[in-house]
């Protein structure tokens, strides 16, 4: 595999997705979870989890992505048992898209800051969203689990529910149309948050100009890593993905289309570093 490389950026809300093509090794890489490191709401495979042991070897990771904590516990905390405190320290998790941020101290994973919906902005979200798509007949009647979901940080609409067999959320909306428009029925409904298209089937609200992007700025305050030396890895860069916002810092970007891409680019990232 060719050595990883990295291009000059241009306007980084316009920039391609894949902008790599000089030498180059970022010191921290961050990764969208579903659809990235994993399928939608699966554990890690046994060789992602491998290859994220050897990552963290020769470079911070973080992980970050709309998903709870909950969700980073059965989908990665659990799978990495065998990683030493060193390799966690080096662990950086970002849930409800980076609207809270949890490090590994003391041996237990423990949250540094959490940017917390009011009551009040939670019942408005509530009431839009189960509104809105019920008006344009996406409040369907077979689900798998809660469909509204209060993260604290963040309120989460899953049109099938957070259980809902892989498959059948990627037949749900495939153009992402049906996501889109009650995105935008709720964004005016409730001017005063954020308001995102998420996975195949989500939707998150969360305190306004609090995303992905904010995410990827705190995480180089708290590293004392540039942006410039970080690599940010997505399925979802297009403009109308919850990954779209972390264009905007300037980060090289690289998309991916499932884990197994992932796969391929961190092998070739940790093959570099030991040349």
């Amino acid at each position: 595999m060719s050595p990883i490389v990295k291009a000059e950026m241009t306007d980084p809300t316009t920039a391609p997705a894949d902008v790599w093509s000089a030498d180059w090794l970022p010191r921290l890489v961050a990764f969208d979870l579903d659809d990235t490191l994993a399928p939608s709401k699966s554990a890690l495979d046994p060789t992602m989890v491998r290859l994220l042991h050897d990552l963290l070897g020769v470079a911070e990771v973080c992980i970050i992505s709309g998903g709870q904590i909950g969700q980073f516990r059965t989908q990665v905390i659990d799978r990495l048992q065998d990683a030493d405190p060193a390799q966690l320290e080096r662990l950086h998790l970002m849930p409800t898209c980076g609207t809270q941020y949890w490090r590994h101290q003391a041996g237990e994973w423990m949250p540094v800051y959490a940017q917390n919906l009011t009551a009040e902005q939670i019942a408005a979200a509530f009431a839009s969203l189960e509104a809105r798509a019920k008006e344009l007949g996406v409040w369907e009647t077979e689900t798998w689990g809660p469909v509204l979901e209060d993260r604290g940080s963040q309120v989460t609409f899953s049109a099938l529910g957070q259980e809902a067999p892989v498959a059948v959320k990627r037949q749900w909306d495939p153009t992402g149309e049906k996501k889109n428009a009650l995105r935008a029925a709720v964004a005016a409904d409730l001017p005063d948050l954020e308001v995102r298209s998420g996975g195949s089937t989500s939707v998150d609200i969360t305190r306004r100009g609090i995303d992905k992007a904010y995410g990827m700025k705190q995480l180089e305050e708290v590293t004392g890593i540039a942006i410039a030396d970080m690599l940010f890895v997505g399925d979802r860069l297009d403009p109308e993905g919850n990954d779209y916002p972390v264009k905007s810092t300037g980060v090289a970007c690289h998309a991916v289309d499932g884990w197994e891409d992932t796969a391929a680019l961190v092998a070739a990232v940790i093959d570099y570093s030991r040349r």
